[in-house]
């Protein structure tokens, strides 16, 4: 469900983070570091967040951690789009006018290390017991890790869930287990001449590849092995003309420009019988103002491959601390305190799924959501792979590339020339890329 966005170099961005800084009125950003200064008894500890129901959450309880540290607490909440200019600008400038920042670890923490944005979390998390680091599911921890410092903490994650048709599928033994048993009830669903598709999901080049991914790992592959590209291995073969056939044959015509925001409506209208996409927009298909399909939705987990189910488990939404932040202690209680078990376990009840395991175990925290979704829910998280896109500085660009077969295969054209293809390119990138890092 994330948004892609590309986040530019310092030196290329120097000049402008100058120049909004002197614009505001806050010149002395730039003079700002993580090695020095003090902040005032009554400066406030600021936290930039994403306009999303976790942080609306926690906005709602600030006053009780206020209480705890005897200080004021900010919270900024913005779009996608304005987190990431608002940090591009901050923290080029090493401003020390943000302390927390809710970050999206897959799209943005190898960029935020790179440049030395993101304080190093490893010891407060590891060396706190109560804390309970170990407690955050293995997927979304494992994430949370760049070139072996935690430099973030999971606080919202999500999976993909099969939504399903129950009226429709009552006939067949229920959902499908396993993904030929989509396929074969998908062909066998679809009906063009009246307008309904067996499936329905993402196949534009960029946007189809996070819900891809899953189709991947569960037929055993993944977008790196070992360092290098493994898009035209079998198993990724295999992977891509599946989601091609499946979506060639089976589902909408134009489903090459289909997003979250295009395929959801086709489902949620009644016109297809199967969507597999992100289990955070489930209450879609509830709220009668946008679906028709009232009591008839139904959830499953993701369907086994011949690698059993493997779908992704990811962070979408992690709080990291500026490295420049003059209250880094601070910052870090807001972080113990936001993602403890305690608010985890209270916040999923109410909805919104965390990343602690002792949450996951506790099926009061599940009793908000439906039962079906629930399990679908947990059994997803336990057998989730952390990432949903490789682990590279350039997301956008490697999603480009990692979508030409995609595309390929749900146009009907031959998918190996396509995969070879851009496996080469993806080679090369790769490569460009790693040296990136190192620079």
């Amino acid at each position: 469900m994330s948004t892609s966005s590309q986040f530019v170099s310092r030196r290329s961005f120097a000049k402008l983070a100058v120049g909004v800084a002197a614009a505001a009125g806050t010149g002395s950003l730039g003079a700002c570091s993580a090695r020095g200064g003090t902040a005032s008894p009554d400066a406030p500890l600021r936290i930039m967040a994403i306009n999303h129901v976790w942080s609306l959450a926690v906005k709602r309880r600030l006053g009780e951690f206020e209480d705890r540290i005897g200080r004021k607490v900010s919270m900024a909440l913005l779009t996608a789009d304005q987190l990431a200019s608002s940090y591009n600008v901050k923290l080029n400038a090493s401003a020390t006018d943000v302390d927390i920042m809710m970050v999206r670890a897959l799209q943005e923490q190898l960029v935020f290390s790179h440049n030395g944005w993101l304080t190093d979390l490893t010891d407060r998390v590891r060396g706190d017991r109560a804390y309970g680091w170990s407690d955050f599911q293995e997927a979304p921890r494992e994430a949370s890790i760049t070139a072996g410092k935690v430099l973030s903490v999971p606080v919202v994650t999500e999976r993909p869930a099969l939504y399903y048709r129950k009226d429709l599928v009552e006939d067949l033994g229920g959902p499908p287990r396993t993904l030929d048993d989509l396929m074969e009830m998908s062909l066998g669903l679809t009906d063009r001449g009246k307008g309904f598709y067996g499936y329905v999901g993402r196949g534009q080049r960029n946007g189809a590849v996070s819900q891809w991914s899953s189709f991947l790992y569960s037929f055993g592959g993944d977008f790196v092995v070992d360092g290098k590209s493994a898009i035209a291995s079998p198993e990724a073969l295999t992977a891509y003309k599946f989601y091609g056939k499946l979506l060639k044959q089976a589902g909408p015509p134009g489903a090459t420009n289909m997003s979250l925001e295009q395929s959801l409506p086709v489902f949620a209208q009644g016109k297809a019988a199967f969507f597999i996409d992100a289990d955070a927009v489930y209450s879609n298909f509830l709220d009668p103002k946008i679906s028709t399909l009232g009591k008839r939705v139904g959830f499953a987990p993701f369907p086994a491959g011949p690698a059993g189910a493997r779908p992704h488990n990811i962070p979408s939404w992690s709080l990291g601390i500026n490295r420049f932040s003059l209250l880094r202690d601070d910052a870090w209680e807001f972080i113990r305190w936001a993602s403890s078990p305690e608010m985890a376990a209270e916040l999923q009840a109410s909805g919104i799924p965390g990343a602690r395991q002792s949450a996951w175990s506790d099926p009061r925290t599940l009793a908000s959501f439906p039962p079906e979704l629930a399990e679908a829910m947990r059994l997803n998280a336990e057998r989730g792979i952390g990432h949903d896109r490789p682990s590279v500085l350039q997301v956008g660009r490697a999603r480009d590339i990692i979508g030409r077969p995609l595309v390929a295969g749900i146009l009907g054209n031959p998918v190996e020339p396509t995969a070879r293809d851009a496996d080469a390119e993806f080679a090369d990138f790769l490569v460009r890329d790693n040296r990136h890092r190192e620079s």
